[in-house]
């Protein structure tokens, strides 16, 4: 279970801290120096990082070769950047992979939620958050490149609520930069520069 400090301090505030526990839990890893690299959709096995620099090594090692996923959030690394060296330490930093994670799954919930039409009851965000936590899995919905995608500037307003949350009232922070799974072999893609989305006036905020 991941530590309630951590998500206060480090996760995107426009998620509940329930749904940040639940994102990381299905899609992420206990691990923050955990390194996964598939190709083909198939699972390359590599060795287990026990320190940053190792975690960072493999990453820069398979970076656009494969798709290649890191820490908490299991973070798409390697996507957008030019060159692996550009690759930052970051990623494995237990805050900054969270920050950096659930900033982008916010944005991926409000894909799947415009396509199902901007619900408001409570009800259906269970569905929502699947097919969000899929579509984080996968790197698309709908035949949407959700990392690549802009995000709809709409707040997040159908979290279903849990005993275990008891947060203040939502904010809505600026969008992470956007980037995409794209297969290694799709350059122009991942040389792309991210795309920031600015929420900052939707619900009245700053």
């Amino acid at each position: 279970m991941i530590d309630a400090g951590l998500i206060k301090e480090c996760a995107d505030p426009s998620l509940k801290p329930a749904v940040v526990e639940q994102f990381v839990m299905a899609a992420g890893s206990a691990d923050p120096l955990a390194a996964t690299v598939k190709s083909g959709g198939r699972l390359i096995l590599v060795p287990k990082p026990i320190s940053a620099d190792e975690a960072m090594a493999i990453v820069r090692q398979y970076a656009g070769q494969a798709v290649v996923r890191v820490g908490l959030t299991q973070f798409p690394a390697g996507v957008g950047v030019k060159e692996p060296a550009d690759l930052k330490p970051d990623l494995v930093d237990a805050c900054q992979n969270l920050r950096k994670g659930t900033a982008m799954f916010a944005k991926v919930l409000r894909i799947v939620t415009k396509w199902y039409g901007n619900p408001t009851s409570k009800e259906v965000f269970p569905q929502i958050f699947e097919d969000a936590v899929y579509a984080w899995k996968t790197g698309a919905f709908e035949g949407v490149s959700v990392f690549q995608a802009e995000g709809p500037g709409r707040a997040l307003a159908n979290q279903k609520e849990t005993p275990a949350d008891k947060s203040e009232a939502d904010t809505i922070d600026a969008g992470a930069p956007s980037q995409t799974e794209a297969e290694p072999s799709d350059d122009k893609k991942i040389g792309a520069a991210g795309i920031r989305v600015d929420l900052s006036r939707i619900g009245g905020q700053r």
